[in-house]
This record gives C-alpha cells, structure tokens and sequence, in this order.
C-alpha cells in the first residue's frame, strides 16, 4: 500500500508539473487575444486560424524548403504579423463603430474563410515538421523536451510584452488607449495607428504560438478547431482584456485538464475544464479578474 502511495505521489507530482507546462502555452495564446480585445475591443474569432497558417509557414519552411528551425521561426512570426495587420485594414478597421455582434460575425466569416482557404491550398492531410525532440527523466517523472522548449519561449515570450508594455513609448500608449480610448483622441493620439501595431503584435504573438505547437501537434486545416475554443474561454474566464487574469485562467485551465487526465483520461481532463468555466460563469460572470478600468 505504501509503495502504490509512493507512485501515485509521483504521478501526481508530474501531473501537477505537466500542468504548469501546459498552462504557460495556454497563457501564450490568450496573450495575443486579450492585448487585441483590450486595446481594440474586438474579439478575433478567428485568431486560431492565424496560428493555423504561422504552423503551415513553419512547416513548409522546415520540411519542405529545410531552412533551419531557429532562422524559420523568425520568418513565421514576421509573416503572421503582416497576416494581423492585414485582418485589420481589410476586416476590423471599417468595422470599428459596427455594433458588436457585426464585429463578431465578420471575425467569424474570416474563420471560415481561412479554412477554406487552407483546405484548398495544402489539403485535408495532417501534416508533421518531423523534429523529434528527447524525453527528459526524472526517476518516475518524464517531460518532454517540446513542451519543456514552449513553456520556456513562451514564458520569454510574455517577458519581453511585459517589457514593451511598460518600458516604451508604443506600449505606453497602448496601455493608455486600453484604458481610456475617448481621451486618447482628445489628447491628439493617432489611434488608428495604434490598431494597426496592436494588430500586429497580436498576430506576432499568434506566430510564436504557432512555432512552439508545431512542435507537438500536427498541423492541418481545422487546428484552429482544437485551440480557438480554450483559448477563447481562458480569456473570459479572466475576464476580456485583463491580461493577469488570463494569465492566471490559462494556468487553473491547464491543472484541471493534466490533473482530469491522471484521474480518467485527458478528454475527462477537458470535460472537467469546461464545466469548470460553466460553473464560474454563474459564480463569476465577468471572470476571475473583472477587467480592470
């Protein structure tokens, strides 16, 4: 009895460990989501579609062209934040004083758009990048590399944001205009162009996203499918536009999905989740942090 207590104890401890792996991914994808609601206060449906084509740029840029990992990413990144400044010229900017719900719809159709487009272009196939990376051992424990590198990138990932949110200029002011958009105008800000370069971070965000999940799963046409919906209920379970509660939501997400999964199964895992966000929603109906004014 006491032996079968001793593992179990580690397999919870790895449970609780591959959680906080997960939770720093998830945290990731909610970033780019809620900087763009916070700022512009529009919700991008369609934000996992653009993760989607940063995993097909990684993918033929690694397989198919064999540029290396390191320089691909870049590339991948650079290209999904064009993609972001493109959405909102051609979608969100003329949509801007539209009622939300036309905002949704139009964020919607581009969804479905976009995966048409893809299954046009590459097919129905799922696709691999073909890296194998090593499992790390730790006596009971194993963790793999893969998502050990995405938690790490993600986690600087967030750091530099963080960085650019508070040490510079744009990121000032992009703080600023979130808060208050009316007097931002009045004080003379070009809030157009503070759009379009929240648009693009956002999609940045999407591309690195993209380049640590092409890592772990296999890309195809409706991806966005597997990561478009938890992402979209992390970010209002820690409440629309609130970046710590997001934070802190992608992490309760991820305990409850790797701590389901050591008790049943991991589709249990996400059961447990989303009733977890339906409960809260009674309990908590603006988040677990209210957006901050």
């Amino acid at each position: 009895m006491a032996g079968f207590l001793e593992i179990f104890d580690v397999y919870l401890l790895e449970a609780i460990l591959s959680g906080i792996l997960l939770g720093g991914v998830l945290a990731l994808l909610a970033l780019g989501l809620n900087l763009i609601f916070g700022v512009i206060d529009v919700t991008w449906i369609c934000y996992a579609e653009l993760i989607m084509f940063g995993m097909y740029a990684m993918y033929y840029l690694v397989s198919v062209y064999h540029v290396p990992y390191w320089a691909a990413a870049p590339v991948a990144i650079l290209a999904v934040a064009g993609l972001g400044a493109l959405l909102h010229l051609l979608v969100i900017a003329p949509l801007l004083s539209a009622p939300p719900i036309n905002q949704l719809l139009a964020t919607g159709g581009v969804l479905f758009f976009l995966q048409s487009l893809a299954t046009v272009w590459f097919g129905i196939d799922f696709r691999n990048i073909g890296i194998r990376l090593p499992v790390l051992a730790l006596g009971e424990m194993h963790f793999s590399y893969a998502r050990l590198l995405a938690f790490v990138a993600a986690a600087i990932g967030m750091g530099v944001v963080y960085v650019f949110m508070k040490k510079t200029y744009v990121g000032i002011a992009i703080r600023a205009i979130a808060q208050d958009r009316q007097i931002m105008v009045l004080m003379g800000v070009d809030t157009r162009r503070l759009y379009l370069i929240t648009s693009a971070l956002g999609g940045a965000l999407a591309g690195l996203s993209a380049c640590l999940l092409v890592l772990m799963y296999d890309v195809h046409p409706f991806v966005g499918l597997s990561i478009g919906p938890i992402t979209f209920l992390i970010c209002v379970l820690g409440g629309l536009g609130n970046f710590v509660g997001g934070f802190v939501a992608a992490f309760v997400f991820a305990e409850i999905i790797s701590l389901g999964g050591l008790f049943s199964d991991l589709e249990w895992g996400y059961v447990l989740a989303f009733g977890f966000f339906i409960l809260m929603m009674f309990i908590r109906p603006a988040g677990l942090l209210a957006r901050r004014s």
